[in-house]
């Protein structure tokens, strides 16, 4: 590893940065000094090796941890492989160390990932029920329209790989593929920058997504769409978009999980009595007798008349909570009446 300064002060963090805050930087020092913005230029060509290979340590939480522990001397001596010895690998972690090699050579060879992005969107108890597509504007970086994201307005094939991105290394008894340094993998090489964005790939704009939110969302909630984050630099892919939903109040339903409650007013006569009354439903008034003799806040459940379920939850409930309905503006017979009925309330709730 290349003799540099403090790996964070290479990235302008501090040392308890979190992974997005060194992400962040290091994608904003990269377009700083990336070659192909600084053709000839050997310095900024020096500081961008420095910063990746900073980034590639800050980045992985585990060669992160060693190097908080031990510095530079942790990837000293063939010591970030696994622990192997100078002039050799080790075979304790194999695996390990292919794995990490690969990984690298693929995220490398790709390019860097886009951010993921993510918004709010406010929908309707009715729509949460049904389901509903809405149409949202979010600015965001894009793929450049000019160069497709590649970041070139003119490209050629890398004379160091040949066009392949890669090139043979020797580790020890190993020989191992490794991302092309000249191109970064890519297999061709930026000879003009793209005058639109300035070789970056993408530029900030507007875009309209529809989102598809499915029956049964709740508030909180979150709907991802692959893709739709901000572009990757250097022909990376997008990042993801994340939604997180939140469901109005309605004014005349009350949810509870996946269940609805409903207020249904009820005169005194039909309490009494008995009655057949209609109940309001997210997918129309269904038609329930009440029984007589029903006391005020008795509630009598609908099945499967709640949200819809998600994943592996069950379909909601609606229940209807009665309200007696007490009239204000009475004349005398209807007056007489009711004393005759206060007179059964004295005598029992039977009327005995």
């Amino acid at each position: 590893m290349s003799a540099t300064n403090d790996y964070y002060e290479l990235l302008g963090v501090k040392k308890g940065a979190t992974a997005d805050e060194i992400k962040k930087s290091y994608r904003k020092l990269a377009r700083k000094y990336h070659p192909d913005l600084n053709p000839g230029d050997i310095s900024s060509e020096k500081k961008f090796k420095e910063i990746n290979e900073a980034y590639e340590v800050l980045s992985d939480s585990k060669r992160k941890q060693e190097y908080d522990q031990y510095g530079k001397a942790a990837f000293e001596g063939g010591q970030g492989y696994g622990g192997a010895q100078p002039g050799g690998f080790g075979f304790g972690n194999d695996s390990d160390m292919f794995s990490d090699l690969f990984g690298q050579f693929r995220q490398q060879r790709g390019g860097m990932r886009g951010d993921d992005l993510s918004t709010r969107v406010s929908i309707t108890l009715e729509e949460a029920y049904s389901g509903v597509t809405k149409p949202f504007s979010i600015r965001k970086e894009s793929a450049c329209s000019k160069c497709s994201g590649s970041g070139a307005e003119v490209s050629q094939t890398c004379s160091q790989c040949k066009g392949a991105g890669s090139v043979k290394q020797s580790r020890g008894m190993f020989k191992i593929n490794q991302p092309c340094p000249s191109c970064r993998g890519q297999g061709k090489v930026v000879s003009k920058p793209c005058t639109a964005c300035s070789g970056s790939g993408s530029a900030v704009a507007t875009d309209t997504v529809k989102v598809k939110i499915p029956p049964g969302a709740s508030t909180g909630s979150k709907v991802k769409i692959r893709g739709m984050g901000s572009a990757g630099m250097y022909g990376g892919p997008a990042g993801d978009l994340y939604i997180e939903i939140t469901v109005q109040t309605h004014p005349v339903y009350r949810r509870e999980g996946n269940d609805l409650y409903v207020d249904v007013p009820v005169t005194i006569n039909d309490a009494i009595l008995g009655s057949k009354i209609k109940v309001p439903t997210l997918d129309g008034d269904v038609n329930m007798t009440l029984p007589a003799g029903t006391d005020s806040g008795k509630k009598f459940k609908l099945k499967g008349k709640g949200i819809p379920a998600r994943k592996s939850a069950p379909r909601g409930d609606q229940y209807a909570v009665i309200k007696i309905i007490v009239p204000k503006n009475i004349d005398d017979k209807a007056r007489e009446a009711l004393e005759v009925l206060g007179q059964a309330y004295e005598k029992g709730e039977d009327g005995r």
